[in-house]
């Protein structure tokens, strides 16, 4: 009798509609030799999701938001994984560990591989709320110290989650695939203005500390235009302030989009914005992925001066990095590139060299020690 395939259920908390890391590590997993099911939920404004090589599910719960949604998607989640077929399971992010830990311990043949995406019981929408920060770092606390196999998105997250919990943390930087599109839509199948300087902002998360509100300000300076790409907790504050400030004609938002649209907006991009604040020491450690999908479409980047970012901008000299950050600073920095082609020429090129050495397919080697073929 043949022997059934491997199956991975990996889970996540989001609709799965715009998270790319995810998506790479399942496609991965699927040339790894894995059956693959990957697990979130899906919201009230969800859209369809594109057709995929594994499949996915969606749970639809009461709750959207706070305490009650996450408890009901644990025990939901756990559940489910503890009645479905699984040689491996990957819970991605501290929010999905409970379930995935306690389905685990019911599953002794089974796998448990955790994906740190964050510093996450850092993040802005916890630490000013110290009762619900305690629960879940009394999960962490409880869980991290267990687990056998663990890897993060940086060193520097690497380095703090080893020192905490004497644990062995390998780390899965959230690089982009080369990119290496047959076709690109074209500004105007795009909604793009033809005739103007461009810049960047995008990602799913546009959120409270991410420097969107600065960057909308500076464009009362700027002859260009603004494209945010993406969403987040601060989007429906920006369009009201867009009106206020009657920058209609400067700043486009242009909602969600499947990565491999997204990635055309920043295509025809000039500059791309990653403007996170050390509000936080989430942030403080981030390395969003966005900088990497800078690089592979040769759009120079402007970024705040935060660790891991500043390194990866000053190793390839791809940008430049804000030392003082305010709505004026920015807007300076960004009309000084503008004035000067060929410097912003030179940081391209240089975006062009370093996404041979800055890549997905380089980064799965260490996702191969972790993850063998089947």
């Amino acid at each position: 009798m043949m022997s059934k395939t491997p199956r991975a259920i990996v889970s996540v908390t989001n609709d799965l509609y715009t998270d790319n890391r995810v998506n790479k590590v399942c496609m991965f997993l699927v040339e790894q030799g894995y059956d693959v099911l990957l697990v979130g939920r899906k919201r009230k404004s969800s859209v369809s999701l594109d057709q995929r090589p594994y499949k996915t599910k969606r749970f639809n719960l009461r709750f959207e938001t706070g305490a009650k949604f996450y408890a009901f998607f644990n025990l939901r989640l756990c559940l489910f994984l503890i009645f479905k077929r699984a040689d491996l399971l990957v819970s991605n992010d501290l929010d999905t560990l409970l379930a995935n830990y306690m389905a685990s311990k019911l599953k002794p043949k089974c796998k448990l591989v955790y994906d740190s995406h964050e510093y996450f019981t850092e993040v802005p929408e916890l630490i000013n709320r110290p009762k619900v920060q305690k629960l879940w770092l009394s999960i962490e606390h409880y869980i991290f110290p267990k687990l056998k196999t663990v890897y993060t998105v940086n060193q520097s997250i690497a380095d703090i989650y080893r020192k905490k919990y004497n644990t062995n943390v390998k780390v899965v930087r959230n690089i982009s695939k080369r990119w290496n599109p047959k076709t690109i839509l074209n500004k105007s199948e795009l909604g793009i203005p033809e005739d103007k300087n461009l810049i960047i902002l995008q990602g799913a998360g546009i959120n409270v500390d991410r420097g969107a509100e600065e960057a909308l300000e500076a464009m009362v300076h700027l002859d260009a235009v603004l494209m945010i790409v993406g969403d987040g907790d601060v989007v429906a504050q920006l369009k009201v302030s867009v009106l206020e400030l009657e920058l209609s004609k400067k700043v486009l938002f242009y909602g969600k989009k499947p990565y491999h649209i997204m990635m055309n907006y920043t295509h025809f991009a000039d500059i791309g914005l990653t403007l996170d604040k050390p509000s936080n020491l989430n942030y403080q450690l981030s390395l969003p992925n966005k900088v990497f999908d800078y690089m592979h479409t040769q759009t120079a980047v402007v970024a705040t001066d935060i660790k891991e970012v500043s390194a990866v901008i000053k190793k390839h000299t791809i940008g430049e990095i804000l030392t003082e950050f305010t709505p004026e600073t920015l807007a300076k920095k960004l009309a000084n590139l503008f004035e000067n082609p060929s410097l912003l020429n030179r940081y391209k090129d240089n975006c062009k060299i370093a996404a041979n050495i800055e890549n997905w397919e380089t980064e799965t080697e260490i996702l191969k020690t972790i993850y063998p073929h089947v």
